[in-house]
């Protein structure tokens, strides 16, 4: 059912997978609810691979236009996505949009996730805006999250229902993936210290793997790691115990089924966490590095969200650099005691509102 709000969603992209996969989903999530959506972005083309179809109720829009605004007709909702800094000319055109129809606005900080103790004090908050072209106006600050006092998490209705009906040998056959029974292990990272002895210890362990990889830097880290072990030794995987599947760029609906394959998922960034999440796969996060080294406590909160037990706890330090010996050495895979966490927490986090849910909620509130 139609609300009547015109959703202004401005999204730039740092990282062509991450930002523009939340911002997409969330889009998504509001059309099919029946509200309209621009997406303003500032490099659309990863949506050509990840949403090549596009949405009926979702225009996409160059970030280039927002900066003349004063032709446009703004929308009722107005979410900046990551703090990325709306064009003036547009917080101006909401502004006497706003002062003409005597209509509260929303305007909407959308943060990034994080289980850290912070998000639930400061979800919610406003924020008066008190100079600028948006003096007078509010910004309230969305944080999402993994309690019932957070935002949520990004979940489409159907969403595990649609898991129960796939069928992964179909899935693999689809893709040309030679499936032998060995256990099915996607790769999506960025460039992991740890990738080399990943790689190491799947090529020695008594159970075969398959590494499917995926397209970008995550194929380009393998490529660069293989060459290494190659000049030192090119029988370092004499047993063959250790394959691999090499994926082109795949939609969101297909990276989702790429997670429900797999026995095991090496997931980066925000989006890909989530997806993981829902899964209910064994699965490692890589989190996005900060100079500060900010991001060990937000992967630590995370962990104890998920109650991870030690093994899987020390699988993620050395996986993200923060546990540093001299040489870099992988805890054992435990993947029967992971897999019963990543349901646990699915179930855990399934029984909580999704973010599109409370995000439309939140606007009918605050308006």
């Amino acid at each position: 059912m139609k609300t009547g709000n015109l959703w202004d969603i401005f999204c730039r992209v740092i990282d062509n997978y991450g930002d523009i996969g939340v911002c997409w989903r969330l889009c998504a999530g509001l059309a099919e609810r029946g509200e309209r959506v621009r997406l303003w972005v500032d490099d659309a083309s990863a949506l050509n691979w990840m949403a090549p179809e596009g949405l009926p109720g979702v225009e996409v829009k160059p970030w280039s236009e927002s900066t003349h605004a004063s032709g446009l007709t703004v929308g009722n909702v107005l979410i900046e996505a990551f703090g990325c800094e709306i064009a003036p000319e547009f917080i101006a055109a909401c502004a006497m949009n706003t002062c003409a129809r005597g209509q509260k606005f929303i305007w909407i900080n959308l943060e990034y996730l994080s289980a850290e103790p912070f998000v639930e004090r400061c979800h919610g908050l406003p924020s008066p805006v008190m100079t600028g072209p948006g003096a007078g106006l509010t910004k309230y600050f969305y944080y999402p999250g993994f309690s019932a006092a957070t935002g949520g998490l990004l979940r489409e209705p159907g969403l595990l229902a649609r898991q129960t009906r796939f069928n992964r040998a179909d899935w693999l056959a689809q893709h040309h993936i030679e499936f032998k029974g060995e256990r099915l292990i996607s790769l999506f990272c960025y460039e992991p210290t740890a990738l080399e002895a990943l790689i190491e210890q799947l090529a020695n362990d008594s159970q075969a793997s398959r590494l499917l990889v995926t397209a970008g830097r995550a194929t380009a880290a393998v490529n660069a790691c293989l060459e290494h072990k190659n000049r030192l030794l090119r029988t370092w995987n004499g047993r063959s115990m250790l394959s691999f599947s090499y994926l082109p760029t795949i939609t969101q609906v297909e990276y989702d089924h790429l997670l429900w394959a797999c026995d095991l998922n090496f997931v980066r960034g925000e989006d890909s966490l989530v997806r993981a999440l829902w899964a209910g796969k064994p699965f490692v996060w890589q989190i996005y590095s900060q100079h500060d080294d900010a991001h060990h406590t937000k992967l630590e909160a995370f962990l104890e969200v998920m109650k991870a037990p030690p093994s899987l706890r020390a699988f993620h330090r050395v996986w993200n650099g923060i546990q540093a010996t001299n040489q870099t050495v992988l805890p054992a895979l435990d993947l029967p005691v992971w897999q019963e966490t990543a349901l646990q927490a699915r179930h855990q986090q399934a029984q909580l509102t999704d973010l599109v849910s409370q995000i439309t909620d939140f606007v009918k509130i605050n308006r």
